[in-house]
């Protein structure tokens, strides 16, 4: 898929689509439910863009469930996160949290995630997870959690020989 067919109904297209053409492959996405509440919507009948931060907390809860690892062993902490809002969620919208893995590193690893309304991208994050230990420092990740995280790369490798 190229940049030019990931362009939204809100007219801007998917920010995560690399120069080159690639865009994320969102059908391989971590998918979690979320379940909007008449406190999430500010004064101008929309979602409030601090509840989008909710969101995105409760979809990698929701991941790291589905891959396996326990809630006492999720030992991880924000670095970064960014939000690129391009288009409203209202009260009543089906919201669903879209998640791929952007990048594994040592200690970290990075997500990208998209939030739609009844299957519209409305909102696109990046969020940086650093894994720590019990002193709260860099921990490299365990190579089973590595694993698992793998399954969701955004931007699969080719098969070798089709570089």
């Amino acid at each position: 898929m190229t940049a030019e067919h990931t362009t939204s109904k809100a007219g801007r297209g998917d920010p995560f689509a690399r120069p080159h053409g690639t865009a994320p492959d969102w059908a391989r996405a971590h998918r979690a439910g979320i379940q909007m509440r008449y406190g999430d919507i500010d004064t101008m009948g929309h979602l409030n863009n601090a509840v989008y931060v909710q969101y995105l907390e409760t979809s990698r809860i929701l991941l790291m469930r589905d891959l396996g690892v326990p809630d006492d062993e999720d030992r991880s902490v924000i670095a970064r996160l960014e939000l690129d809002y391009q288009r409203e969620i209202r009260l009543g919208q089906d919201v669903v949290v879209e998640t791929l893995v952007e990048r594994l590193g040592h200690t970290s690893w990075t997500l990208l995630s998209r939030v739609t309304a009844d299957g519209v991208p409305c909102t696109y994050a990046r969020t940086v997870q650093v894994r720590v230990d019990a002193a709260l420092k860099p921990a490299p990740l365990p190579e089973v959690l590595r694993q698992r995280l793998d399954t969701l790369l955004a931007y699969p490798s080719p098969p070798e020989g089709n570089t």
